[in-house]
C-alpha cells in the first residue's frame, strides 16, 4: 500500500503524520508542488515485458504528460534482487541530491521509497505499482530501492541525457527510515 510519512527534519524517528489514502497523499504532496497520482494500464503487462510493451501499455498517459510538461525522453528501468550491481546502485541514489529538471517515475511493478526534503520537512513517499510521482526540479531528495530491489518504472525526462544529479553533500538521508524489505 502506498503511503506518505511526514517528518520535521529534526525528528527522523517520529513522523508528524502518516497517510495511506490516495487522495490524502496526493493533496498533501500537491501543497509542496509534488504530483502524485495513480495510473492503470490500457493493456495487460506480462512479466518480462519489453520496454516497448511497457511504454505501449501506458502510451496515453505518457503522451499526456509529454504534452503538458515537454518531456522528450521516456525509458523503462527494471531492477531485481539478483542484479549484480544492486548495492552500488542503491548507494548512489541514497545520497541527497537534486536535478535541474523534474524527476518523474511511474511504478509499473514493485516499489520504491522517494524521500523529499522540502524546507524543514521530510516527506517519505512509498510508491508502489500504479503510482506516479513527479518531483519538481531543484527539490532535494533521495531514493531507496531496498536491499532486495524489485521494481519496473517508466521514467520521463526533459533532458535527453536522462538522469543527471547534483549531490548536496548533506548527510540527512542517513538519519531517516529506509525501505524495509
Amino acid at each position: 500500500m502506498s503511503s506518505l510519512s511526514v517528518y520535521h527534519e529534526s525528528s527522523p524517528d517520529l513522523p508528524n503524520k502518516v497517510l495511506t489514502h490516495l487522495e490524502d497523499i496526493a493533496s498533501t504532496l500537491a501543497e509542496v508542488g509534488v504530483r502524485f497520482e495513480r495510473w492503470q494500464a490500457n493493456a495487460p503487462i506480462v512479466p518480462g515485458a519489453s520496454q516497448e510493451q511497457v511504454i505501449a501499455a501506458y502510451r496515453e498517459q505518457i503522451e499526456r504528460l509529454q504534452a503538458e510538461r515537454g518531456y522528450v525522453t521516456v525509458d523503462v528501468v527494471s531492477l531485481t534482487a539478483d542484479h549484480p550491481q544492486k548495492a552500488e546502485l542503491r548507494a548512489k541514489f541514497l545520497d541527497e541530491h537534486r536535478h535541474g529538471e523534474d524527476e518523474v517515475r511511474f511504478f509499473v511493478a514493485g516499489r520504491g521509497l522517494f524521500t523529499l526534503h522540502i524546507e524543514e520537512y521530510v516527506y517519505a513517499v512509498l510508491c508502489e505499482k500504479n503510482d506516479l510521482i513527479s518531483v519538481p526540479a531543484g527539490t532535494r531528495h533521495w531514493f531507496d530501492m531496498g536491499e532486495r530491489p524489485h521494481f519496473v518504472a517508466i521514467r520521463l525526462f526533459n533532458n535527453p541525457d536522462g538522469w543527471v544529479a547534483q549531490f548536496t553533500g548533506e548527510k540527512i538521508a542517513e538519519a531517516f527510515p529506509r525501505l524495509d524489505d
